[in-house]
C-alpha cells in the first residue's frame, strides 16, 4: 500500500481552497490570453485586441446598432462610435442606413473584415490545438467539463458562430 505521505504537494481539486482555485483560473487566462495575442498579432498592426473583439461580435451577431454593438461590448456608445470609425477607415467594417428608416444605422462586416477574424481565429484553434495535445486523453472530458461550467458561469454560453473564438453575448 502506498505511502500517504509520498502525495504530490498540489492540493487534490476536492481539497483545494478558493484561492487555489482563483489563482489556477488566473494562470489559465494568461496562456489564454497570450494566445489571443499572438494570433492577433500574426495579423499585424491592423487592430487592437478591443477593435478585434468588436469585429468577432458583428461576425457571431450579424449587423447591428452602434447602441447594441456596444452593449455587447461593455463599452459607453461614444467608445463603440469612435472604434467603428476606426474599423470603417480601415476598411474591415462599413454603415449602411436601413430602407425603412434612414436615421437608423447599422454596422456590418465587410468581406476584409470577415476573412481578418476567419484567419485570427484559424491561427488561434491551431496554437490551442497544439498545447491541448499534451493533455492526456483522460483529462479531456473533465476539462470540457471544467470549460464549459466557466463559460456558463461568465454568460458565454456556446451561440450559433462560437467556433470564431470569441462569442460574445
Amino acid at each position: 500500500m502506498p505511502d500517504s505521505t509520498a502525495r504530490a504537494e498540489l492540493p487534490s481539486p476536492a481539497e483545494a481552497a478558493p484561492d487555489d482555485l482563483v489563482d489556477t483560473v488566473l494562470a489559465a487566462s494568461r496562456a489564454l490570453v497570450a494566445v489571443a495575442a499572438r494570433s492577433l498579432a500574426a495579423a499585424g498592426d491592423e487592430v487592437t485586441l478591443p477593435q478585434y473583439r468588436a469585429l468577432v461580435v458583428l461576425a457571431a451577431s450579424g449587423p447591428q446598432g452602434t447602441a447594441d454593438l456596444a452593449a455587447a461590448l461593455a463599452v459607453n456608445p461614444s467608445t463603440a462610435t469612435r472604434m467603428c470609425d476606426r474599423l470603417v477607415r480601415k476598411g474591415l467594417v462599413r454603415r449602411h442606413r436601413q430602407a425603412g428608416d434612414r436615421r437608423t444605422v447599422r454596422i456590418a462586416l465587410t468581406p476584409a473584415g470577415r476573412d481578418l477574424v476567419a484567419e485570427v481565429t484559424k491561427r488561434r484553434r491551431a496554437e490551442l490545438a497544439r498545447l491541448l495535445a499534451v493533455l492526456p486523453q483522460a483529462q479531456h472530458e473533465p476539462v470540457i467539463a471544467a470549460f464549459q461550467a466557466f463559460a456558463a458561469a461568465a454568460g458565454e454560453i456556446p451561440a450559433p458562430g462560437a467556433a470564431l473564438g470569441w462569442a460574445g453575448p
